[in-house]
């Protein structure tokens, strides 16, 4: 299969676990906590429609969002791309699209910011 999402083939996914057994697993960990996103309009519905497919209730998260804030807070910024971003808040983001290393910059972006 040829299509992909972010660098993201079939063939990376193909044997990984379903939604539903991750969740089982997360959703303890991040309980009562607040979720970070660099896009909150894409991100959020995008976690909601996982929720409903899988027929798990969703538990309302309050979502900060870190694009919305650089926005804000960095309104001369060239653009307001995760990467840009986090390497002017002094993250170099080397691995764009990676799950982890987009979710670190993020982080990263928070914290300089002190949305927590």
């Amino acid at each position: 299969m040829g299509t992909e999402c972010h660098g993201i083939t079939f063939n990376d996914t193909v044997n990984s676990p379903l939604f539903p057994d991750v969740w089982a697993e997360i959703a303890p960990r991040i309980a009562g906590l607040p979720l970070i996103a660099h896009n909150k309009s894409f991100d959020e519905p995008c976690l909601k429609k996982c929720h409903e497919v899988y027929d798990i209730p969703y538990p309302n998260y309050t979502f900060y969002c870190t694009l919305q804030a650089s926005r804000r807070y960095f309104p001369r910024l060239e653009n307001h791309q995760l990467h840009t971003v986090s390497a002017h808040v002094g993250y170099i983001l080397d691995n764009h699209h990676h799950a982890l290393a987009d979710a670190e910059a993020c982080a990263e972006i928070a914290l300089k910011l002190q949305m927590l």
